[in-house]
């Protein structure tokens, strides 16, 4: 063997070629797309089952205040000593939670997911206390 014929294969021994690298950089890549979608996913399930836990501690708040004054509150803030802490949360999406008062028997909570506005489906879609 000559010395050139040595270099070249203690130089092969001891690096990557580019091909090979590209591949591990591709499977990489294809394996965090992948666990990327099902975080997100599992982040916007998340996000529905706190607006979901925090309209029924408000509807539960609406009605002690109901109980306590023989009126429903004409707004949320008026519910606020009734909740822990005292204070009317945003929904995970930091919009404000839509209070609709109908006669004075029955209201309604909603969150509108996270477009914010009504409908949609999905992460957008709406969240109400009457679900």
């Amino acid at each position: 063997m000559t010395k050139e014929n040595t270099k070249k294969k203690v130089r092969r021994l001891l690096g990557f070629t580019l091909v090979e690298l590209m591949v591990v950089i591709a499977i990489i890549a294809i394996l965090a797309t992948t666990v990327g979608i099902y975080v997100f996913g599992a982040l916007d399930d998340a996000d529905q089952a706190k607006a979901k836990a925090e309209i029924s501690n408000m509807k539960t708040a609406v009605q002690m205040y109901r109980i306590k004054n023989k009126r429903l509150p004409n707004t949320l803030e008026e519910i606020a000593p009734f909740l822990d802490p005292p204070k009317v949360p945003l929904d995970p999406w930091g919009n404000p939670y839509v209070y609709q008062k109908e006669g004075n028997s029955s209201f309604k909570i909603v969150s509108y997911g996270g477009d914010g506005s009504p409908g949609g489906s999905g992460a957008n879609a709406d969240i109400s206390s009457e679900d």
